[in-house]
């Protein structure tokens, strides 16, 4: 069995982070594992808490992973500081890790801020270099443009940018802000456009943890790129049509085992 690696906050409700990570990591195929950056007390309605885990300890928890489990793929999520950023770069770089997804969490769908503003120029300088594709959204797109986006074709002057200035793939993600669901892949200078649609379900907590896990579990298996994401969207697209709904504010995003349906499908 392939395996991969998320490095990530702690999500307590369950709907985003590791936990749903490894939730992804699993239905997809691979045998997942976890380095925590921070704990978090929040649910599908907000983040009232986050406890950072110290720099050395999270290298700790990557010598451990590298030196006995070497994951074929990692998927870097929630990095709140600058010191924790250097250190997972510092260790990537050590053990020449491959297939690197970075989510470049910002913030929560509900709104509250999980990195600190000055470890935005610490992520641009050390991880985005490493990353095989970087998968932000448009308001993250913005801030690592530093470009308003709010037309396709400004999602494509956004990625090329990105892609250009850090060396990196890009997978800038429309969402409904802007178009169906339709998000645009940038790699090596070549444009490529995934199309997904509408699905109007209120349960989004976690979607991009849940698609990024998706990516590095495919590319942990092999797929190329494109091919990664392309199975990863069919993925999110069937957990958003499953409709459920576990809680009194928005609901976490769907993960259950009706979902290995879904999954050989886009296989």
């Amino acid at each position: 069995m392939k395996t991969a690696l998320s490095i990530a906050g702690s999500d307590c409700s369950g709907g985003a982070g590791i936990q749903a990570d490894l939730k992804t990591m699993t239905m997809n195929g691979v045998y997942g594992m976890t380095a925590i950056t921070a704990l978090t007390a929040q649910n599908t309605t907000g983040v009232t808490g986050i406890q950072e885990v110290p720099p050395d300890f999270l290298t700790q928890q990557l010598d451990m992973i590298f030196e006995d489990i070497r994951p074929d793929a990692v998927k870097i999520g929630m990095v709140a500081s600058a010191s924790l950023i250097e250190a997972i770069a510092s260790s990537l770089k050590g053990y020449q890790a491959k297939n690197i997804v970075l989510d470049p969490v910002m913030g929560a769908t509900s709104g509250a801020s999980l990195l600190q503003s000055e470890a935005v120029s610490a992520l641009c300088e050390k991880l985005l270099p490493m990353a095989t594709v970087v998968t932000p959204n448009v308001l993250e797109g913005e801030i690592l443009s530093g470009m308003t986006i709010r037309t396709a074709q400004d999602m494509v002057s956004a990625a090329t940018y990105i892609s250009q200035t850090y060396g990196c793939a890009v997978l800038l993600k429309g969402g409904h802000s802007i178009n169906d669901a339709n998000d645009l892949l940038c790699q090596d200078g070549v444009l490529t456009w995934f199309y997904g649609q509408r699905i109007a379900n209120p349960n989004t907590h976690g979607t991009g943890c849940t698609l990024s896990s998706a990516i590095a579990a495919n590319l942990a298996k092999g797929y190329g790129l494109e091919t990664a994401v392309h199975k990863a969207k069919a993925y999110i697209s069937g957990a958003l049509e499953a409709m459920l709904d576990l809680g009194q504010g928005s609901g976490p995003l769907c993960h259950n085992f009706a979902l290995v349906e879904t999954q050989e499908v886009a296989q």
